[in-house]
């Protein structure tokens, strides 16, 4: 059974920085394209950061670009977001997905339960 778990997530003011940390169980993170999902209220999951299974960026959200990286840590088998010049509008719950094709909420099959990242002014 696969587990996916964010954790990380916290309250920061403007133009502070977060590191999130996505860890799973029963699946090696390695071998899977992975993302960074994230969902404001009253709207829509998006893509944030996506990689492949070998490590290659294949989508980076224009909003985020230059502020957030991934990256990924195979010892620990965790994959990280690491989130810089934070704004309001980044506030959101935030998902790690597993399986991820094309950074698309429809193509990624494990979540987790998600990270909440709360941006005040």
């Amino acid at each position: 059974r696969v587990q996916v778990v964010e954790s990380g997530g916290g309250l920061v003011q403007a133009g502070g920085s977060l590191r999130l940390s996505c860890t799973a169980s029963g699946l090696t993170l390695a071998s899977y394209a992975m993302g960074w999902f994230r969902q404001a209220p009253g709207k829509e999951r998006e893509g944030v950061l996506c990689i492949t299974w070998s490590g290659r960026s294949t989508y980076v959200a224009d909003s985020v670009k230059g502020r957030f990286t991934i990256s990924r840590d195979k010892s620990k088998n965790t994959l990280y977001l690491q989130m810089n010049s934070l704004k309001p509008e980044d506030t959101a719950m935030y998902y790690c997905a597993a399986d991820v094709s094309r950074c698309t909420v429809a193509g990624a099959n494990y979540w987790g339960q998600g990270t909440q990242v709360t941006v005040s002014s």
